[in-house]
This record gives C-alpha cells, sequence and structure tokens, in this order.
C-alpha cells in the first residue's frame, strides 16, 4: 500500500462537516460521552457498546464482522470501509485500533461520576476519557466521511477499525481478532493503535511478562526449625536474586536510550506467606513482572533465573524431598518494533507536523499487530499520565487534534 505523502499534507482543507446518522452522535465529543456510559470495566461484558456500534455500522451500510472470547460474553469489532470500485488489493488498507475495557473506579476518589462524561472547563473526565474511548470517538465521527468517499468510489485503499476487548488484563483480545484476520485473508498493511500519546508518534514500546513464583516449604513449629524449609527465607533470596539480575540488565551496553526507561526491568510487585509468626511457614508466593525491550526476550531473564531456582531447589530438597520452587507466567504482551514502519512513519509526521519519533515503556496491543506482520505506530488523544487514575481526563484540545489527525488521514488515503 502506497500512502500519499505530499508536503503540503498538514495544510489540507479540513471540513467542518459532520453527519448525524439515525440516533447517534455527529460529533467526536457526543460520541465519548455515548462511550464512556458503557461500564466495560474489564470484568464485565463490553457487549452494549459493541452492538451500540454494530448498529451504527450497520446503518452506514457496513458489514460487521464479531469474534468471541469462550464464554461469548465479549466480543472483538472488525468492519471496513471498502475501497472505491476501481482501486485494488481490497483486502489491505489500514486499521485503526482501539481497546474497549477500562481499567476499574473501586477505592478512587472521584469528583464526579466515572461513568458520566463531564465537562469541567477545557477538560472531559470519565473512565476511560483517555484510555482510550477517545480516539475510539473519533474515529466512528470519522466513519460516515469515509463511507461517502467508499461509495463514491474515491477511497484509494480501505479504511478498517478494530475495536478488542480485555486489553487491560493481558491484551487477550487482539490476538483472537488477528486470527479472524488471517483466516479470511485480510492484511492490512499500516496499524494505528491510538492509546493516548498527546497525539505524538510512538513507534516501539516494550513488551511485558508477568510471572507467579511459588515456594513450597515445609512446616514447622518456630522453635524447630531445623525440621522445616522456611518458604518466606527461600523466597526472599529469589526476590533478592531478581533484584540483583534486573540492577545487571539496566547496565547492559545494547540498552536504548530513545525509550523514557532505556533499559529492560524487573520489579518484584506483590508477595503473600505464613500463617503465624511462631509457624515456619511452607508457602510464600511473589510476583515479578519483565518489561522487555525489542531486542531482547524472556529467555534474557528466564534462563539465570531457572538457574537460580534449581540452586535453591537443590538445597530445599536436600532437606525435604518434596519442597521447591515453581515459575508460572500469567501475562506475556509482545514489545511493538520499529523495524517495517518507515513509510507509515513518514506519513504520520507531515500529518501531525511533528518528526519525532517516541519509543515508550507501556505496552499496548501494538506488539501483537507488528508480530503479525502489520507496521504499527501509537498516536492518540489524551497522556498516558491520566490513565488509570481517579478523574481520568482528556483536554478537548486533544479531541479536537486527534479529529483533525485522522481527518488528514482520511484525505490521504482519498484519490484526487
Amino acid at each position: 500500500m502506497t500512502l500519499k505523502n505530499y508536503d503540503n499534507v498538514a495544510e489540507r482543507e479540513t471540513p467542518n462537516t459532520h453527519y448525524s446518522i439515525g440516533n447517534y452522535p455527529k460529533d467526536s465529543i457526543d460520541w465519548l460521552t455515548r462511550l464512556i456510559a458503557f461500564d466495560t470495566v474489564s470484568r464485565h461484558s463490553n457487549l452494549a457498546l459493541i452492538e451500540d456500534v454494530q448498529a451504527y455500522c450497520e446503518q452506514l451500510g457496513l458489514t460487521v464482522d464479531l469474534t468471541f472470547n469462550k464464554e461469548r460474553n465479549k466480543a472483538n469489532l472488525f468492519v471496513t470501509v471498502p475501497a472505491g470500485k476501481n482501486a485494488d488489493e481490497v483486502n489491505k488498507g489500514l486499521v485503526l485500533s482501539g481497546h474497549t475495557d477500562v481499567v476499574p473506579v473501586d477505592g478512587q476518589d472521584w469528583t464526579s461520576e466515572p461513568f458520566t462524561a463531564t465537562i469541567r472547563g477545557d477538560k472531559l473526565y470519565g473512565r476511560g476519557a483517555c484510555d482510550m474511548k477517545g480516539f475510539i470517538a473519533c474515529a466512528l465521527t470519522l466513519l460516515p466521511q469515509a463511507v461517502k468517499l467508499s461509495n463514491a468510489g474515491q477511497l484509494r485503499r480501505p479504511l478498517h477499525l478494530a475495536l478488542s476487548f480485555d486489553e487491560e488484563v493481558g491484551c487477550l483480545g487482539a490476538p483472537l481478532l488477528l486470527a479472524d484476520l488471517k483466516a479470511r485473508n485480510i492484511t492490512p498493511d499500516y496499524c494505528i493503535v491510538g492509546e493516548p500519546t498527546n497525539m505524538a508518534m510512538v513507534v516501539a514500546h516494550k513488551g511485558i511478562a508477568v510471572y507467579r513464583c511459588r515456594v513450597h516449604g515445609k512446616s514447622a513449629h518456630s522453635s524447630l526449625t531445623a525440621q522445616g524449609v522456611n518458604a518466606i527465607s527461600y523466597a526472599s533470596r529469589l526476590i533478592g536474586y531478581v533484584d540483583t539480575l534486573a540492577e545487571e540488565i539496566s547496565q547492559r551496553d545494547d540498552n536504548d536510550a530513545m525509550f523514557d526507561v532505556p533499559y529492560s526491568t524487573l520489579s518484584v510487585g506483590t508477595i503473600q506467606g505464613g500463617t503465624a509468626t511462631n509457624i515456619v511457614p511452607n508457602l510464600c508466593e511473589f510476583t515479578f513482572d519483565y518489561r522487555n525491550l525489542p531486542h531482547m526476550t524472556q529467555d534474557d531473564i528466564l534462563a539465570p533465573i531457572a538457574a537460580k531456582v534449581a540452586e535453591l531447589n537443590a538445597q530445599m530438597q536436600a532437606r525435604a524431598a518434596d519442597t521447591g520452587i515453581e515459575l508460572l507466567q500469567e501475562e506475556s504482551v509482545p514489545a511493538m518494533t520499529d523495524n517495517d514502519s518507515a513509510e507509515l512513519q513518514a506519513l504520520i509526521a507531515a500529518l501531525t507536523g511533528d518528526d519525532k519519533r517516541h519509543k515508550v515503556a507501556y505496552a499496548t496491543e501494538g506488539g501483537q499487530f507488528t508480530n503479525s506482520g502489520i507496521p504499527t505506530i501509537i498516536c492518540g488523544p489524551g497522556s498516558i499520565e491520566q490513565a488509570h487514575k481517579a478523574d481520568e481526563y482528556v483536554a478537548l484540545s486533544e479531541m479536537a487534534r486527534c479529529d483533525e489527525f485522522l481527518q488528514k488521514l482520511l484525505n490521504s488515503c482519498a484519490i484526487n
């Protein structure tokens, strides 16, 4: 796919016309208000939101494809605005991608109802306002204009919208969506994931893997410690090694200064164990996460950790045969690379008027798209610093910038 990368793309006229479709909103602020009202916390179903968007797309004459989770209480949505009649490569095109789930509000001190959009000053507050229903709202606002171009035979390549579930709990929905696209022989040229970046261009991000470590010891009375194997003590030894390994990988020669945190990180997050002070504990569990630079893999930390586990297991089992340490992986989200996205980066730089490339420590579904062979960048309204917090908000100016950006992106895909 060749996207027009004309020098004056940033100055092209952006129409102010919005289109009302049935009872649906006509602009991105109204759309965002509507989307926030759906409580799509990851532990809940997202089907009400998905069905609402599906009905909107069908009113536009588009065909919607859904992929469900095993329980069929959550779904991904994929819809295509087809290219004009004379365009080729009908299965190619550009994807606008966003996740529909949001993080919980439990225990957070909100000054307004989190699932009711509230405008105060120049900001719109609500759960998901920036992460990432703001981008989805802008994309939905763009769809009628894309359909109009398509019906007039003026869209050179397809424009796709992909909405996923369960991004916030391990990016569980996107792999199902991508597998469905592969089965249908849809191979998009590029993808833009609209996570909040203040409309800056993020070209790469780290991967994330989460592990749970279970240390199985042997109980005994605390006055008879030699008869037991202290699970907490051995867990602490392994935690100390994880911290040492974290320091070692932070000093590697191949770290990347373009990242906001320029090295891969290891961090212990939770720990629990023991029942009473006078009992040698027989179980201790802790979790840690690994956030790797794109050129590093899980083996870079798993191999040395496995060697340390083997050493500790030998010590424990010398005292009691049925003791030991098990390591379980709970999440794995791949890093996003910038290896194949140079053409897309050039277009985004032209559209935004900013050629700076950024790399970030947080993970998105972008790595899953790049792993599927789809060059991807991250660019969306709002700041990641506002995500997951009480009184999450997106600035109204950011929504306007995203509207303008997507309009220019659509223009770049149009036939003159």
